[in-house]
């Protein structure tokens, strides 16, 4: 739940600040920390937004709220039920300060991919003109 301090706590006790290096499923829970560093939301609101930006194809609803729940346990985000609106009560969900400090490592992780990928692509568009030339 939301609590003043933004909710700090870990799970795990490893220590979650920075992403798995390198690989990635998908970049849904980068954007959903991004998304929600805006603006707290609740999961179809998460879910419209990122099919409008069309920034993680395909986002599985389910995947969805099983990554928000396991943002909550790692004091990713916090969570408060919204019962002002008509209909039935959402869960609202808001980004915690250890959430900002892992979408700030997540930045770095994915700046240091794309150098990689550079680097990859321009030995091999290197390699390949070199052929083309003979």
């Amino acid at each position: 739940m939301c609590d003043g301090d933004g909710g700090h706590a870990r799970s795990g006790g490893h220590g979650r600040c920075c992403p798995p290096p390198g690989r990635s499923r998908s970049f849904l829970q980068p954007w959903l920390l991004l998304l929600l560093s805006r603006d707290a939301a609740h999961g179809y609101e998460l879910l419209e937004r990122l099919g409008q930006l069309d920034v993680v194809p395909g986002a599985d609803p389910g995947l969805l709220y099983r990554t928000l729940r396991q943002f909550e346990e790692d004091g990713l985000v916090c969570s408060a039920w919204d019962t002002d609106g008509s209909g039935p009560a959402r869960r609202v969900y808001r980004i915690t300060d250890e959430g900002l400090e892992y979408l700030h490592a997540w930045a770095v992780n994915v700046r240091r991919t794309r150098q990689r990928l550079d680097r990859f692509l321009d030995e091999y568009e290197k390699r390949f003109r070199e052929e083309e030339k003979k």
